[in-house]
């Protein structure tokens, strides 16, 4: 997780460490496949319910005080607009489906806008739970197929299997959607397929000789560092690249069984080394939310470098606090291993309390009026009122309760103009989209793109207000969504049947 908390920090030379997250994926899958055939070695059988035991003891109490704590900062430090959609983000992240989430805003223009997250480090956590429900069953199915191959070989094949057919879904989908495909459990799915598949064949990796594996983790470890560094935001990814990072830690992994003595590991086991491998998971909670609020509150997109590696000091010391009175008693706790019940009670417990938290903050009617309704209508606002209002405005974190349309009920307080919108993007021409006064005898036309649609419930109050319309048989100014409009235009005419269609193309709406 280091190339990772490093890159979040701003460290340039590591414009690739995002890799790090699919190392994390190698590593998971080899782990989890190991604790499966350890369990079916020592017991001749596995238990879905022990498993998924061990499962909340160890992600859920430090998933769900990360998210709680994140999900109140938000809304107490950054205001309730920005706590609305953090709490909203941590709901998804609570059932373990932020990455969906995050890749179904991505391609929502409006939302793609907007600051990062503070939450949407979790994505990769969602990818490893969703592997996590998929996997144990599929190994349950392998395990009962009679075959005379072993276990072992019969998990191989099947697994290689879905190694080809989820990395080359990668390279297709980075090449058609790079943003579903970054965030999607089925371009990732191969990278913990390959890490499974190496702890597998750890009885023959075992016997290879001294320094071919030695040879074999120090390749690895090239592979790795050289993606931290040579990769950037411009790379396609995960695509066919994801291959050096992801086969360089499978590498790292695969050389290590055999415990040379002069591979890699003679590094990556000091002691610093050692014990922020503790801390690892604590950590990557922590620094994404310390990091992204420290900037918002500050007013920025992002911190100096000096200033994120301080607030990345905070996090660390967050995560040894948690590891050490929450991560470690509570895995480690006599009584919930013995009981795996009581474990999926609690883990069920902390979903839901972590849900009832976000649900709580994202309800409507929480917020206070901080202007009277005279001055935001302008009934007897003046300039200097405005400049007030202006100046104070840094300042409010809440949003007034007669709000229109009120924050909880469309996307992030924007009107909704779905019926506005072409139903697929390839269309070059619809039919105007009429509102405002239906019996008003001049027209009004909101000519632009996103930036027009911003102001389209004032340019259809005061359509209203001033009786203008588009149709008189239809309700309510026209919107047009056009790419290449950079400012609103307001356009009138004395005709009140004029009609029109507009050229239209999407603008990119993939984001990383």
């Amino acid at each position: 997780m280091l190339l990772v908390v490093l890159f979040h920090a701003g460290v340039k030379p590591l414009s690739g460490g995002y890799v790090g997250v699919d190392v994390f994926f190698v590593i998971s899958g080899f782990v989890i496949t190991g604790v499966l055939l350890r369990e079916r070695a020592g017991k001749g059988s596995t238990s879905l319910l022990s498993f998924y035991a061990a499962r909340c003891r160890r992600i859920l109490p430090t998933a769900a005080i990360v998210l709680i704590a994140t999900m109140l900062a938000a809304y107490f430090v950054l205001g309730e607009a920005a706590g609305v959609r953090t709490a909203d983000d941590g709901a998804w992240a609570a059932v373990f489906l932020a990455n969906f989430h995050f890749a179904s805003n991505g391609t929502n223009y409006l939302l793609a806008e907007l600051p990062p997250s503070p939450l949407q480090n979790f994505w990769t956590l969602s990818v490893e739970e969703q592997f996590y429900v998929v996997f144990p069953t599929l190994f349950l199915i392998v395990a009962a197929w009679r075959h005379r191959f072993s276990l072992r070989t019969r998990m191989l094949g099947v697994l290689a299997l879905l190694v080809i057919v989820s990395l080359v879904w990668s390279v297709l989908q980075t090449g058609s959607d790079p943003n579903s495909a970054y965030f999607s459990p089925f371009t990732r799915a191969w990278e913990l397929a390959l890490g499974a598949m190496v702890s597998l064949a750890t009885p023959g990796l075992a016997r290879l000789p001294g320094l071919t594996a030695a040879a074999i983790t120090w390749l690895g470890l090239v592979m790795i560092v050289i993606a931290g560094f040579a990769f950037n935001q411009n790379t396609p990814y995960p695509g066919w690249v994801v291959m050096v990072p992801v086969v360089g830690a499978a590498l790292v992994i695969a050389g290590g069984t055999a415990t040379p003595r002069s591979g890699a590991e003679s590094v990556l086991g000091l002691s610093p080394f050692r014990l922020l491998g503790r801390v690892s998971y604590s950590l990557y909670l922590w620094h994404w939310p310390i990091l992204i609020l420290a900037a918002e509150a500050y007013g920025r997109t992002s911190l100096p470098l000096t200033e994120s590696l301080a607030w990345l000091l905070v996090a660390l010391a967050l995560s040894v606090v948690t590891y050490r009175l929450v991560e470690n008693p509570i895995r480690h706790s006599v009584v919930l291993r013995r009981r795996s019940a009581a474990s999926v009670g609690l883990g069920a417990a902390l979903v839901v309390t972590t849900l009832v938290v976000a649900l709580t903050l994202t309800s409507p009617g929480r917020a206070t009026p901080l202007v009277s309704s005279g001055a935001r209508s302008g009934s007897s606002a003046d300039m200097s009122t405005v400049e007030k209002l202006v100046n104070e405005a840094p300042a409010i974190k809440t949003v007034p309760t007669d709000l229109q349309p009120p924050l909880q009920s469309t996307d992030l307080g924007y009107p909704s103009v779905a019926a506005c919108l072409p139903l697929n993007y390839p269309q070059t021409s619809m039919a105007p989209c009429a509102f405002g006064d239906p019996h008003g005898s001049r027209t009004m036309v909101l000519y632009g793109d996103s930036h027009s649609g911003m102001w389209f419930q004032t340019i259809d109050a005061i359509a209203i207000a001033s009786h203008w319309t588009d149709f008189p048989h239809v309700r309510r100014p026209f919107y047009v969504p056009h790419p290449s409009a950079r400012s609103t235009r307001l356009i009138s005419s004395s005709s009140s049947s004029t009609s029109s269609s507009v050229n239209w193309c999407p603008r990119s709406m993939a984001g990383r």
